[in-house]
């Protein structure tokens, strides 16, 4: 099996591929295959905030039990 990347650097090479999409294409919103990154760097990118909400959440729960 394949090793994993992280979340971050994920959504950074996406982010790059997209950008070179768009620069070659004359017509990116119509282009599937820009649109198709698009919608995994969204993806991406709404995990990365999910994890983060989850964490911050943990945090605040085991610091408020404490006091």
């Amino acid at each position: 099996m394949a090793k994993k990347r992280s979340l971050t650097d994920d959504a950074k090479k996406l982010k790059e591929k997209s950008r070179m999409s768009v620069k070659e294409n004359e017509n990116p919103e119509g282009d599937a295959r820009v649109r198709s990154l698009r919608k995994r760097l969204k993806r991406a990118q709404r995990k990365i905030r999910m994890i983060k909400r989850r964490t911050e959440g943990s945090k605040s729960k085991k610091t408020g039990s404490e006091s």
